[in-house]
C-alpha cells in the first residue's frame, strides 16, 4: 500500500470519525400539543440526551401563550420529556423551535385540536417554524419520511449493510438483504408496541461490535478462511438484524405512535426504513457495476478502502461506546 493511498484512508477514517461524533444528533425531537376543554393546551415536548446533556433547544409558542412557569420534567431512556400545560388557544400566531437551527437534528410536531382534527409535520434546522391555520403533512408521510431518513443518516446501519455486500456474493445478497429486513423488522414491531426493550447503551455497544465483527470476517474471507458467517452470511444477517431492529425502535420511540394508529404508523415507519435500505444498496451496486466496466483494480482501490472503514469505524464506534 503506497504512501498517498494510506494517508487518504486515514484522512477518510478521521473524517468520518468526525460525523459519527454527531451521528445521534440526528434522532429527531418532538412536540405534542393537545387542545383541551377550558382552553388549556397540553404540551409535551422530549428531545435527545447528547453526552449526557440536552440540546440547546426550545419550543416556543405563539404571544398569546405564557411562558410556563414550571414543567415536568423525567428522562426516558436517552431523551428528557417536558410536559405542562397553558392556558391559550391555538388559532393563530406561529411556533418555533428555538435553537433548532445550531443542530443537526428534526422535530416531529403532532397538533390536536379540540375538535379532533390532526395536524402532523416536522421542523428542520432550515426552517424551524410553522404558522397555525397553515395545511400540514399527513403522519403517513411523515413517518414514512422519518423512517427513510433514520436509515440514510443512520452511519452504524449503513457501515453493517456495507460490510453485508463485502462478505455476500451478488447470487446471494437478496437472500441476505431480505433476512437483514425481516430480523430489523421483528425486533421493530415487538419494541415499538411495548412487548419487550432492552437499554439502549448495550444495544448500541453490540451495533457496534457486529459492524467490527462483519469487517473481520470478510478479510478472513479473503485470506481463504472460512465460518458459519462465510457460509451462511444470510444467517448472520438474520440475528444481526434483530440487534439492529432495537436500534430502529429508538428512534420511533423518540416521537411516539399515534393513539389508535399504532400499527399504521408503526408499518410505515417500517416502510420508510426499508426504501432507504433499497436506495443505498442500490446506490452502492451502481457504482460497483460502474468501477467494474472501468481498468480499475476493484479490490485494491475499493474494496479494500471499503473493508477499513467498515472495521475502523466499527472499533471507533465499539470504543465510544465503551468509554
Amino acid at each position: 500500500m503506497t504512501i498517498i493511498r494510506l494517508s487518504f484512508l486515514w484522512a477518510l477514517f478521521i473524517w468520518l470519525c468526525g460525523i459519527s461524533a454527531n451521528a445521534h444528533e440526528i434522532r429527531p425531537a418532538a412536540l405534542e400539543l393537545t387542545e383541551q376543554s377550558g382552553g388549556t393546551v397540553a404540551v409535551v415536548w422530549k428531545q435527545p440526551i447528547l453526552s449526557g446533556r440536552k440540546l440547546k433547544m426550545r419550543p416556543v409558542l405563539p404571544d398569546q401563550c405564557p411562558a410556563p412557569e414550571t414543567t415536568r420534567q423525567l428522562i426516558s431512556g436517552d431523551a428528557i420529556v417536558e410536559s405542562w400545560q397553558v392556558s391559550c388557544q391555538l388559532d393563530k400566531g406561529r411556533i418555533m423551535i428555538e435553537g433548532l437551527d445550531r443542530t443537526l437534528t428534526d422535530v416531529f410536531v403532532r397538533l390536536s385540536t379540540a375538535d379532533g382534527e390532526e395536524t402532523t409535520l416536522i421542523l428542520r434546522p432550515a426552517s424551524a417554524s410553522f404558522a397555525l391555520g397553515d395545511p400540514g403533512g399527513s403522519p403517513a408521510r411523515a413517518y414514512l419520511q422519518i423512517g427513510a431518513e433514520h436509515m440514510l443518516f443512520g452511519w452504524d446501519h449503513l457501515l453493517f449493510v456495507l460490510g453485508l455486500l463485502l462478505l455476500t456474493p451478488v447470487r446471494k445478497l437478496l437472500w441476505v438483504i431480505t433476512a437483514f429486513t425481516l430480523g430489523h423488522s421483528i425486533t421493530l414491531a415487538i419494541t415499538a408496541l411495548g412487548l419487550f426493550s432492552l437499554p439502549s447503551k448495550p444495544v448500541e455497544l453490540l451495533i457496534a461490535l457486529s459492524i467490527f465483527f462483519l469487517a473481520v470476517e470478510v478479510v478472513r474471507k479473503w485470506a481463504g478462511k472460512t465460518s458459519l458467517t462465510i457460509r451462511r452470511p444470510w444467517l448472520i444477517a438474520l440475528g444481526f438484524g434483530l440487534l439492529h431492529g432495537l436500534g430502529f425502535a429508538g428512534a420511533l420511540a423518540d416521537i411516539g405512535l399515534p393513539k389508535g394508529q399504532e400499527i399504521w404508523a408503526l408499518l410505515l415507519f417500517n416502510l420508510g426504513v426499508e426504501i432507504g435500505q433499497i436506495l443505498f444498496v442500490g446506490a452502492i451496486l451502481a457504482a460497483l457495476w460502474l468501477i467494474g466496466r472501468s481498468p480499475v483494480d476493484r479490490r485494491k482501490w475499493v474494496e479494500i478502502p471499503a473493508v477499513y472503514l467498515v472495521g475502523g469505524l466499527g472499533a471507533f464506534y465499539t470504543l465510544s461506546r465503551i468509554l
